[in-house]
């Protein structure tokens, strides 16, 4: 009777909490959303699945088996998301496949990209306001700039306690872009502004391309180191994919590297959402902000974009505004399908498509200048 009492204590009936059965319909949800509605699977799916298996395993002396257990498997996969490796790995990948040359062919839609990161900067203050410390709430801020891997190297560094927290939300605004956006922007602009039809952009050289990525990563190095593991990343895939004579590299960076971190990244960020971490009122809270910070986000894209045409003769479709959020390539297909419904022959996408990359590169701008006025912070 005493073994099979012992037996009884090592199994999940006798140690999952309400909490853990919470976070186990939280996966169901995720993985719901992946596989029926389509919503970002290649993230979702990976994360939900992390949930179920993060709360189910078990807290058995003796027995390293979840994500805070010293030598554990997961534990050991944890370490990329924990020591900041796997977001490098994702914006190197993310460079290889990027062409930046929409943005190149109109730089001042550059200035969309920037103006979508008021975001971030707004929920800086309001989460300092609700009491959060100075470096957790620069890591709430961050989810601002829907994008997951930059929330996740920046929380990292500032509020590891909040890390699973953070990659969560961010990871789910990035998935409910189509959902999130549009009411925003309907709600910002006329039919007649989304009925604008933008002329058709130039054709960029090939040395233009390759100067870029190395231009871009000698400036933002210099004016915001804390940027340089994922700028650099970036720009280097960038380069990789750009200069034609490394197309084996640039390949695998954007096909199978960053499908295996993704994976890993995706699971990991899941495993560590055990309950008795990530039920508090703390997570509701930044939840809450992040939402506020992508929707201001949007918001701050569309409305510039919309000052831009007070003083530009060629005028801006206001929609591609809200692909300055860096959720790429998801916003900007938003920008397109809004500006579809009005005007079936407009076609948005390769506009869009320079806010949308021009974001990347500004929130991890804005994550290098969070890192360099909070990192030093005891």
């Amino acid at each position: 009777m005493e073994t099979l009492l012992d037996f009884y204590r090592t199994t999940g009936f006798a140690t999952l909490s309400g909490g853990n059965w919470i976070m186990i319909l939280v996966s169901f949800v995720f993985i719901y959303l992946a596989i029926a509605k389509d919503y970002e699977p290649l993230l979702l799916l990976p994360i939900g699945f992390g949930i179920l298996f993060g709360n189910l395993v078990p807290t058995i002396p003796g027995m390293p088996l979840g994500f805070k257990d010293e030598g554990s498997v997961v534990q050991i996969l944890y370490y990329g998301v924990y020591k900041g490796v796997y977001p490098p790995l994702i914006f190197l990948g993310i460079g290889a496949m990027t062409d930046f040359s929409t943005m190149l062919s109109n730089p001042r839609l550059v200035l969309l990209g920037a103006a979508a990161q008021v975001g971030i900067f707004v929920t800086l203050i309001g989460a300092l306001w609700l009491g959060f410390s100075d470096k957790e709430a620069a890591s709430i801020a961050i989810i601002g700039g829907a994008d997951g891997p930059t929330a996740i190297f920046i929380s990292s560094i500032l509020a590891p306690s909040l890390l699973g927290a953070i990659a969560v939300a961010a990871y789910s605004y990035m998935a409910l872009v189509p959902v999130i956006q549009p009411p925003i922007m309907r709600m910002l602009t006329s039919r007649k502004e989304r009925l604008i039809r933008m002329k058709a952009p130039r054709q960029v050289s090939k040395q233009e391309r390759i100067l870029f990525p190395i231009g871009v990563f000698l400036i933002c190095a210099l004016i915001a180191p804390g940027s340089i593991p994922l700028l650099g990343m970036l720009c280097f895939g960038n380069l990789l994919k750009e200069s034609c004579v490394t197309e084996r590299l640039a390949n695998t960076a954007r096909n199978a590297m960053i499908d295996i971190v993704t994976i890993l990244l995706g699971f990991c960020v899941g495993a560590s959402t055990q309950a008795e971490y990530f039920l508090r009122p703390q997570s509701i809270f930044i939840f809450v902000l992040g939402a506020l910070s992508f929707g201001l986000a949007t918001a701050g894209g569309v409305l510039f974009a919309k000052f831009m045409n007070l003083f530009v003769k060629d005028k801006i479709n206001p929609l591609i505004g809200a692909a300055g959020v860096s959720a790429v390539p998801d916003s900007a297909r938003v920008a397109q399908m809004m500006g579809q419904r009005e005007d079936p022959n407009n076609f948005l996408l390769m506009h869009a498509m320079a806010p949308n990359v021009s974001g990347v590169i500004g929130s991890a701008i804005a994550a290098g200048v969070l890192l360099g006025v909070f990192g030093n912070i005891q």
